[in-house]
């Protein structure tokens, strides 16, 4: 996965192995899924834990792999940042 983002001066991009996006999630920490979880409606916030997240990855990671080089994000504002996320 490559990561690129450029606003202004900054030009920052950024390799990810796909592999290595199991351990991101699992670096997140609970307070942050517990912030995501108060911001969504009842029946849907005990559906926001790290070990969903960890599970969707598990289950999504070979179709990620199957579709390398499709740019999955891609937003350019109009002051000129620029954000690209390519599988």
């Amino acid at each position: 996965m490559k990561i690129k983002i450029r606003a202004g001066k900054i030009r920052f991009s950024l390799a990810v192995p796909i592999g290595m996006a199991g351990l991101a999630i699992r670096a997140i920490p609970e307070s942050e899924f517990a912030k995501m979880r108060e911001n969504m409606s009842k029946p849907y916030d005990q559906m926001i834990t790290k070990e969903a997240a960890l599970i969707l990855f598990e289950e999504c990671k070979e179709i990620l792999k199957e579709n390398k080089g499709l740019e999955a994000v891609h937003v350019e504002a109009r002051d000129g940042t620029f954000v690209s996320i390519e599988l």
